[in-house]
């Protein structure tokens, strides 16, 4: 189970900073579905881990770095929604 968890945090990691190379170099904007996903999946692995490990600082950090991701990945959906009528 350990390793599972641990696992989570590399790929919850990973996909956060993937996210910043691809803003940071203008491969995606902040609109981008992919985007606010790859911000949102990878916070919320890195708050299981981060709980796990009983890191709360860190664990907070990610719990709202979540929820602005959601917000936006719905502020985005809708966006799109309301362009193709």
């Amino acid at each position: 189970m350990e390793y599972i968890l641990n696992l989570t945090g590399w790929i919850g990691a990973i996909e956060v900073l993937i996210a910043y190379f691809l803003i940071s170099t203008n491969r995606v904007t902040p609109e981008t579905i992919s985007y606010q996903l790859l911000n949102a999946t990878g916070a919320v692995f890195l708050i299981i881990n981060t709980l796990y490990l009983k890191a709360y600082p860190s664990a907070f950090v990610n719990i709202i770095w979540t929820a602005v991701a959601l917000f936006n990945l719905v502020k985005s959906t809708l966006n799109k929604n309301s362009e193709a009528r």
